[in-house]
């Protein structure tokens, strides 16, 4: 089989999960941009963990046999990291310190790369084997530019936080975002230009222009990450109000829970 320009690594994981099942051999390969690609190397390794190996043939190509089950086993699942960019980001808004525990930093997930981007941005990041600490300091200036084709689900998060930032914030290679949960980039555009932020859509992204967010009635649009990223803009801008708010139960139900903690002192 054969897959150009992949818009979701989740078509692939899908298959590749399933194709043991298959009467005979399956063969994929990849051409093109693949987007969340991170994620298709995390379904192999758990995929080789459970008794089924992944051949794979040059970068692009996979092979796994077919007329196969399944071992059983133990398997330590890990943490979301997609979820615990949420308080990564109010660290960074706050200029504070979040540990987050359970975390890997040696990690597949995709999203981990955020950090990367957090320390370019000027926070600190401090990380043992099982813990991320971010320390917010003050935000970078002046224009700025990230690819983030391979963590597409942090675009919401560094759009809050681009929202602070004083410069422009150039986000690339994410057209996908368009066929989420919702039309992610317009979703963005919309919800910083009404907290008074200069935002657009491009063909591939979004640009954003930083300054002085103010409150306003947000719309999710039924969609978690909106909800949750904005949710943490009101940590440092009075106003904000998240319509919707259940549309959190998606991935991360104890969100406004977990949330509440940030305003409690030990």
């Amino acid at each position: 089989m054969i897959f150009e320009g992949v818009e979701s690594s989740q078509y692939i994981s899908s298959i590749l999960i399933s194709a043991p099942y298959a009467k005979g051999d399956v063969q994929i390969e990849l051409r093109g941009p693949v987007v969340s690609r991170p994620y298709i190397d995390m379904t192999v390794d758990v995929m080789n963990a459970f008794g089924v190996p992944v051949e794979r043939e040059g970068g692009s190509g996979f092979r796994v046999t077919g007329g196969r089950c399944y071992d059983s086993g133990r398997f330590l699942v890990e943490a979301d990291v997609s979820s615990a960019s949420y308080f990564f980001l109010a660290a960074a808004l706050c200029r504070g310190r979040v540990r987050v525990a359970n975390i890997n930093p040696q990690t597949l997930q995709g999203d981990i790369g955020f950090l990367r981007i957090l320390e370019d941005l000027g926070c600190t990041v401090s990380t043992g084997d099982s813990w991320v600490e971010i320390t917010g300091k003050t935000l970078r200036s002046g224009e700025c530019s990230f690819d983030m084709g391979d963590m597409p689900d942090m675009v919401p998060t560094l759009a809050v936080l681009a929202a602070v930032r004083p410069g422009r914030t150039v986000v690339r290679n994410v057209a996908h975002l368009r066929i989420k949960e919702s039309n992610r980039l317009k979703a963005l555009a919309r919800e910083l230009t009404k907290v008074g932020i200069g935002a657009g859509e491009t063909e591939d992204g979004i640009v954003i222009e930083g300054g002085r967010p103010r409150g306003a009635e947000i719309e999710s649009y039924n969609d978690h990450r909106i909800a949750m990223s904005f949710a943490m803009l009101g940590l440092v801008v009075r106003g904000i109000r998240i319509r919707d708010r259940e549309c959190v139960r998606k991935s991360f139900s104890g969100f406004w829970e977990e949330m509440r903690k940030l305003y409690s002192r030990p």
